[in-house]
């Protein structure tokens, strides 16, 4: 029972700082500003560690990598400290190997939530402060759907086609996390 609870808090504490770091990776990468709440919000939470990662580790070709690299480092001693609670003694390659993969797997939800969010403010509320945020998340991603997509009506199906894309990749990459479990 003990290990069942330890393993659910290190889970969710390092997936939420993971996923708030991938996110902010995303933000930079999109060139989304962060001069919006949740912008300033990934800044407040995760300025603590990024800046002074920024400090050994360079950006590349305009990428953050210090963000992006200390998402991987997180997911990775997250993995390991469960792998040690339940008595495994997984390889540093698996457990480098699966929190890579684990990276790519947030960053497809990450995408999903976007989607979805940005539907949901373009039915209920266009105008909402954080209508052009999630916009500005998604239109690299449905822009090739919409050229090939065309509105039914005045509803908008790129958003439905690209979550069918994306549940579709998530299959492999779950395969794939379980192959990268077995190194």
């Amino acid at each position: 029972m003990f290990v069942q609870i330890a393993t659910l808090l290190i889970d969710t504490v390092v997936a939420f700082l993971v996923f708030l770091l991938l996110a902010r990776f995303h933000f930079q990468w999109l060139r989304v500003p962060f001069r919006n709440p949740m912008g300033e919000f990934l800044l407040a939470v995760t300025n603590w560690v990024v800046m002074p990662a920024r400090r050994v580790i360079p950006g590349l070709a305009g990428l953050d990598l210090a963000t992006l690299i200390l998402a991987w480092a997180f997911q990775a001693l997250g993995l390991w400290a469960q792998a040690a609670i339940v008595g495994a003694e997984p390889g540093a390659l698996a457990v480098a190997a699966v929190a890579a993969v684990d990276l790519l797997r947030y960053s497809l939800y990450i995408l999903v939530f976007a989607v979805f969010v940005q539907v949901a403010i373009s039915w209920i509320n266009p105008d909402a402060p954080l209508g052009p945020l999630f916009d500005m998340v998604t239109r690299p991603f449905l822009r090739p759907f919409r050229r090939y997509v065309p509105p039914v009506g005045r509803v908008d199906l790129s958003p439905l086609v690209l979550l069918l894309v994306l549940y579709i990749l998530l299959i492999p990459i779950a395969h794939l996390r379980i192959a990268a479990a077995g190194l």
